[in-house]
Parts: structure tokens; sequence; C-alpha cells
């Protein structure tokens, strides 16, 4: 399974990104508006890690920070429309690899990876 992911984000769209930059820009897509500090524990890397990440992202415009609404002295993360465009792309490209991926199965093997998928986004959910 790890070779397959890690196959289909060699391929991906944003191969550009240091592998911690794109993980982070998934998940800032994901949670968003995301302190650093969360970024930092769910990368996981540490928190100037996480800085230095951030200010990449921002300085290729698919982040920018902003003030937090809760919490006036803290900042948050929120993608900009083309770091939207990124995420976006990333994924239409990942999909398309792994539907190639599977058509090299039979439909006996298709059928089997697909349920093997429900089952492994259920134990994903709880992590």
């Amino acid at each position: 399974m790890h070779r397959v992911v890690r196959h289909l984000r060699r391929n991906g769209t944003a191969t550009a990104l240091h592998p911690t930059q794109f993980i982070a820009l998934l998940l800032i897509a994901d949670e968003q508006p995301i302190r650093i500090g969360t970024i930092a524990a769910r990368v996981p890397c540490s928190q100037p890690t996480a800085t230095t990440t951030v200010a990449a992202l921002e300085t290729a415009g698919l982040v920018h920070r902003e003030q937090d609404t809760l919490d006036g002295r803290a900042t948050v993360v929120v993608l900009t429309p083309a770091g939207a465009e990124m995420v976006s792309a990333a994924g239409q490209h990942a999909a398309e690899d792994l539907a190639k991926l599977l058509g090299r199965l039979t439909p006996e093997e298709r059928s089997l990876v697909l349920s093997a998928g429900a089952v492994l986004s259920k134990l994903a959910d709880g992590l």
C-alpha cells in the first residue's frame, strides 16, 4: 500500500513541492483555518519545520496567514485560490493514476481492492 501511495505522490501535479510541503498543503485544505502548531502535530514535524513549510507555501502563493477569529493573538493558515487549484489538480491526477493502476487488475481483484479501501478508510478515520 505504501508503494502505491508513494507512486501516486511521485506522479502528482505537485511534485515541485517538497513532500512535507505537499502533505501540509493537503492538511491545510482539509482543516482550514488551521494553526501552525496543529500542522506540526498532524504532519508530524517540529514547530520550526511547520513554520518554514508554511512560509514556503506562502511565498509560492498557495496559502496565506490571517488573524485567528477566536484568538486575536494567533494566526491561522488558509488556502489561496491557487492553493485550492493545486490541491484539486493533484486529487484529479491521483484519481486518474489510480484508475490506471486498477485497470491492470481483473474485475475480481478490483472489487477486492475497493472493498479493502473502505475498511482502510474506516481505520484511517480513527487516527
